[in-house]
């Protein structure tokens, strides 16, 4: 790595987006990976999925070995200036709601395929029974 390393602005690297000329940022370092796309194990798509964003995360969440790291270091061309990187949203999930009486619905379902077959047969057999009366 050289210790002089180039400062690029965020939209600079986004431009970078395509299969020949594919770059990524990875922990505020630029990496022109491009011709790693082939060799990737993960194939092409996956590197190509992380162009004009911080992969950062994606690149931690899978958990590559120190090899992989090493060689990263292969394909470093510079910098980017942290500032100009758009944040990221911030995805969550939608709170899940518990219906008040502390009874979980699924509860409430069971207790009703049990139930509404017995009230049906009793309403057939009740029906029958006052039927014949007559």
């Amino acid at each position: 790595m050289a210790s002089d390393s180039q400062v690029y602005h965020f939209d600079e690297v986004a431009k970078h987006n395509h299969k020949k000329d594919c770059w990524i940022i990875i922990s505020g370092k630029v990496y022109d990976v491009t011709p790693f796309l082939e060799d990737h194990p993960g194939g092409d798509e996956v590197l190509l999925l992380a162009v004009e964003k911080d992969a950062t995360d994606d690149f931690n969440d899978v958990g590559h070995s120190d090899s992989a790291k090493e060689q990263m270091e292969n394909f470093y061309v510079g910098k980017v200036d942290t500032s100009t990187i758009p944040e990221q949203p911030n995805y969550k999930l939608p709170a899940q709601t518990t219906p008040p009486s502390g009874q979980s619905s699924g509860f409430v379902v069971k207790l009703l395929q049990f139930l509404l077959p017995l009230l049906i047969l009793g309403a057939a057999f009740a029906l029958q029974y006052y039927g014949k009366k007559k």
